[in-house]
This record gives C-alpha cells, structure tokens and sequence, in this order.
C-alpha cells in the first residue's frame, strides 16, 4: 500500500519524533511503499495568504504554492498523522496543513446544492498516531476537536469503505518510560498489520 506520513512535531529529538520514526520503520518493513512529510523540518507556512484565500476556489490557479503537497495527496492509499494534541487538537502547522493544502476540485467539491463530495477515492486507509496531556475522560468532555477533524472531517472526503485507527497515548504529560515504551509497541503491532 502507498502510505503517506504527515508529521507534525517542532522538536526532532521529541517523543513525537520517536512515533515517526516507529511508524516509517514499522510500515516500510511491512513492505509498504511510504514517503513522509515532515511539516516543521520542510518548514511549511501554515497561514493562509491573502492571494491564496482570493484564489480558493477556482481550479488549477488554487495549486500554486502547494502543488508537491497535492501529488503526495493523490499517490496515497493510507495517511498516518503522527502529532502531538496541543489544546484539545490539530497543531496549528497541521491545521494550515488542512487549509492550504485540501483545496476545493482538488479533495471535495462544493456543488451549488447538496452536501460537499470528496474526491480522495484514493485514500483507503486513516491512521491517527497521538499524544494529549489530558486523560482520555477529560478529551472526551472537552469534545476531542483533533480526532474529529480527521476521523470525521477528512474520513468523509475519502473512500466509502474506508477505515480509520486512532491511537493515543493520554496523559502524556504523567507518562512513564514503560508507558511509552509499550505505546510504541503498541503502534508497531497495529501498523504491522495495517
């Protein structure tokens, strides 16, 4: 299978960085074909521009800036997001990620009655790798904004059939090396048999 990694962490020696790093390792030995985006080493602009936002909607000229971003968007059958939970979601680099990146006649089209359509066919596969310093009960009142996004948000752009797997390690900020160590298990076995 294609798999596509986003990563979004700012600290390459994070525990973050290590997840990357089990999940590229742990997919490429499962003989999946992976690239990676790492948004903060590449330094990828989260900010919408002005231009870009004029531009949102009209097909072909809404690519500029972005268009490696789009090819990797159209090759994958599996995306892995691999982040840390910062205030209840999505880092704000990857949440420009999102803006910037899955532009309307590119993953959804927004027809003049109806609801939106997806266009990412192509994606089979939805694979979310996290932390949050808050306990799961505590993510849940608070509505989990970050895995709605993606589990929710995106899934519905993608394939009919396609199936997601949520992973979190909460409570990151009490974790222990034995807990993180066997959240790193446990995402390798998981994606061992993705």
């Amino acid at each position: 299978m294609r798999c596509l990694v986003i990563h979004a962490h700012p600290v390459e020696t994070s525990y973050g960085a290590a997840l990357r790093d089990c999940v590229m390792t742990t997919l490429t030995q499962a003989g999946h074909e992976v690239r990676l985006i790492d948004l903060y080493a590449e330094g990828f602009e989260p900010a919408l521009s002005r231009a870009e936002r004029l531009a949102y909607h009209k097909p072909g000229e809404n690519e500029r800036n972005v268009e490696r971003h789009i090819a990797h968007l159209k090759w994958a059958q599996a995306m892995v997001f691999v982040y840390p939970t910062w205030w209840y979601g999505l880092p704000a680099i990857l949440k420009g990620w999102f803006d910037r990146v899955w532009l309307p006649h590119v993953t959804f089209t927004l027809p003049a009655q109806g609801r939106i359509r997806g266009l990412m066919d192509n994606v089979v596969r939805l694979v979310i790798v996290t932390t949050a310093g808050a306990s799961w009960p505590w993510l849940t009142l608070m509505g989990n904004p970050g895995r709605h996004t993606i589990m929710r948000g995106v899934r519905a752009l993608c394939h009919l059939r396609c199936r997601r797997i949520w992973l979190a390690h909460y409570s990151i900020d009490q974790s222990t090396p034995d807990s993180r160590a066997a959240f790193l298990a446990r995402v390798a076995g998981r994606l061992s048999a993705l």
